[in-house]
């Protein structure tokens, strides 16, 4: 595992995120699977890192602990599989809207159109507008395909 300080161009929020390589942050990153945990945007880039420099020999505490070989790995796959499968199963009585997700969310809000869960996409300026109007939106932790594809 690898993990990248990761920063969004949307308010220059700074996170971690944990890829098997540097290819799989590059395949996941152009395919716009990686996002901001905070504002939602997939415009994202590695940060600036600091090195690991290690302390001088003379004033080293106490070292920390070494995980077990694929220790750590197995455990965050486990998380995230446990993440994914919460996800799916929140999903299983949701509308996909797609690109309507911000007007379906406002109609709702505004009695427009009676109550229901959907799941969608929208810009990050679509949220943080439905945001401020009062609308109860959240991002899903994983992206979702749309009905219909298979990639």
């Amino acid at each position: 595992m690898i993990v990248f300080d990761l920063a969004c161009a949307e308010g220059a929020h700074v996170f971690e995120g944990w890829f098997g390589s540097t290819g799989d942050y590059e395949t996941q990153r152009a395919r716009g699977w990686i996002s901001c945990p905070m504002c939602g945007s997939t415009d994202v880039t590695k940060a600036v890192m600091a090195p690991r420099v290690g302390a001088k020999g003379n004033q080293r505490g106490e070292a920390a602990p070494v995980p077990v070989a694929n220790e750590a790995p197995e455990a965050l796959r486990r998380m995230m599989q446990a993440l994914a499968e919460a996800q799916a199963k929140a999903l299983e009585g949701s509308d996909y809207v797609g690109e309507r997700f911000a007007d379906e969310a406002r109609a709702m809000h505004l009695g427009e159109s009676d109550h229901r869960a959907i799941h969608g996409q929208a810009s990050v300026e679509e949220a943080k507008a439905l945001i401020e109007e009062g609308v109860a939106v959240a991002p899903l932790p994983f992206p979702v395909r749309p009905p219909g594809t298979d990639n």
